[in-house]
């Protein structure tokens, strides 16, 4: 799985244009994502969880190939709403919902919600009467990366009774959703979680209940500053196959957020101050934890760092401008002598990144650009790809 990535050329041609700190955000990377998961995922229908990215360039493309999404709040469907995409096409995935989410989501015609308690039975059959209704249940996988089942899902044993409640209060029992957790590395997570799930289909229907759904929400990992260490073609198809043995006549749905934006957008952040602790260069940056790097702290993510120039490279630090000690982004990081003004690359850092940042201190948050707005610097690697591609199949005509 390729990232969109910028070159050293294009980052500074890019910060002649607009002052750091910005990121680039390429919607094709998107649509490629897209694709990738369609192709080897075939079975499962798509559910963009917002959360991870909303700006309103992808959600556009995405609605455009035809994805359906996954919203947690009234904002999150207004700004689908804006974004020209019917309540028909929303998952109200969030198990807990408030007045406001519930009056936007019949302002809109949101009529799918997922609920993990039974307090939430009656909550949803006064606010909306008739709506189709998954329940979430706990799964467990101790290595993903963020754990999604201690705050959420019901255990596997009230999973059928809370359906058989849902159908009592007038609500459509429709089926089973379950989440393995963020950035799973592993197959077998989500194979155990589908076997599972389906001694609960075939419970229900020997009790006479009938379940048409089953959404597998997302977790599928992205490359981290550490690589990628799984075949994802290989991860998806795995799991598409095990759908296709368990589940042949239910409709499969996922909610990937992560995995279609994180590897879609560039920051680009320069430096603007520089200090020697000890032997130990220090590089300040103009992004930094309270802006879109929020996500070391709230995703337990570390972004990968690119630096340009030439020389022996040293450990060194980079932290971020605020007044907090806090801000430190990356240490013992191998980098050249850099000086105040160089700009530096930060990739993949598409997910959970802009949604969380914040103006503490009083710096602005970052603009984001669209690749494919860069008209010239899209047909120049354009025109660079197809010659090394030309180049590529000349070598390999020779004798």
């Amino acid at each position: 799985m390729r990232s969109f990535i910028l070159n050293e050329n294009e980052m500074n041609e890019l910060a002649k244009r607009q002052p750091t700190p910005f990121l680039v955000l390429s919607v094709d990377k998107v649509a490629e994502n897209y694709a990738f998961l369609r192709k080897h995922l075939p079975r499962a229908g798509i559910y963009y969880a917002i959360k991870a990215n909303p700006h309103p360039r992808a959600l556009e493309r995405l609605a455009a190939l035809g994805s359906h999404f996954d919203v947690a709040s009234a904002g999150e469907m207004e700004m689908l709403h804006a974004a020209g995409v019917d309540g028909s096409r929303m998952i109200y995935a969030n198990p807990v919902h408030d007045g406001r989410g519930f009056a936007a989501a019949s302002r809109f015609g949101v009529k799918r919600f997922t609920f993990g308690e039974e307090s939430g039975i009656p909550k949803l059959a006064a606010a909306a009467p008739g709506a189709d209704v998954l329940v979430r249940v706990q799964v467990h996988n101790s290595k993903a990366l963020v754990d999604l089942n201690t705050k959420f899902g019901a255990p596997l044993g009230s999973a059928l009774p809370l359906l058989r409640k849902a159908e009592q209060a007038g609500l459509h029992a429709k089926g089973i959703c379950f989440h393995v957790g963020s950035q799973s590395l592993s197959t077998a997570a989500y194979e155990e979680a589908l076997l599972l799930v389906h001694h609960l289909f075939l419970e229900a229907e020997a009790s006479g209940m009938h379940l048409t759904d089953l959404d597998i929400g997302g977790g599928f990992p992205i490359p981290s500053a550490e690589g990628l260490h799984v075949d994802l073609a290989a991860m998806l198809e795995a799991i598409n196959r095990q759908l296709e043995r368990l589940f042949p006549q239910t409709a499969v749905w996922t909610e990937p957020g992560r995995f279609l934006c994180g590897t879609a957008m560039n920051l680009v952040t320069s430096i603007i101050g520089t200090k020697q602790r000890g032997a130990v260069p220090w590089y300040i940056l103009d992004e930094g934890i309270y802006g879109v790097f929020s996500g070391i702290l709230f995703d337990h993510w570390t972004y990968p760092l690119h630096c340009f120039g030439n020389g022996a490279k040293t450990p060194s630090v980079f932290a971020g401008p605020s007044c907090d000690g806090i801000d430190v982004l990356y240490r013992d990081f191998p980098a050249p002598k850099l000086p105040i003004g160089a700009n530096v690359l930060v990739s993949d850092i598409g997910a959970y990144t802009t949604v969380s940042a914040t103006r503490f201190n009083g710096f602005e948050p970052a603009a984001v650009l669209v690749w494919e707005d860069q008209a010239d610097l899209v047909a120049k690697r354009r025109k660079l790809r197809e010659a090394d591609e030309a180049s590529s199949a000349s070598i390999a005509q020779m004798p």
